[in-house]
């Protein structure tokens, strides 16, 4: 399930994508017209922007913008900079792989199915962009 903050995260990338490119948006306007509680929104933002997503601007006209097209924006990519590892299990993800203490994932099934769930969620994730969220 995702959280509430990857939603937000989805919720903030599509308002700015609605938007004209370059334009800094006020952390406020983001907030209230996306109903997203604004200290949290902060630290969404920030995130984003770290990660190289988003752009700011401070001062007079400031406020934060998509640095990407958002065609360019897998959703993948935001998942895993919000939630960490995509896939179900810690024995099948691909970026955050951690051996299962009590199991031997050769003989596994609950191992052989998640792996064909996370492919099938990546091949979808991957392949699609914040701008399909528009």
């Amino acid at each position: 399930m995702l959280s509430k903050k990857t939603q937000y995260a989805f919720k903030a990338l599509t308002y700015l994508a609605e938007q004209q490119k370059d334009v800094p948006v006020l952390i406020a306007e983001i907030s209230k017209k996306k109903k997203i509680p604004l200290k949290f929104l902060e630290n969404i933002l920030l995130e984003l922007r770290k990660s190289g997503m988003l752009e700011s601007k401070k001062g007079k006209g400031g406020g934060y913008f998509l640095k990407t097209d958002p065609d360019k924006i897998p959703l993948s990519k935001v998942m895993r900079l919000i939630e960490g590892p995509i896939a179900l299990l810690p024995c099948v993800s691909l970026n955050f792989y951690k051996k299962c203490k009590d199991c031997d994932e050769k003989k596994c099934g609950l191992n052989h199915v998640m792996i064909e769930v996370r492919d099938n969620m990546l091949q979808i994730l991957e392949n699609k962009t914040v701008a399909d969220l528009v």
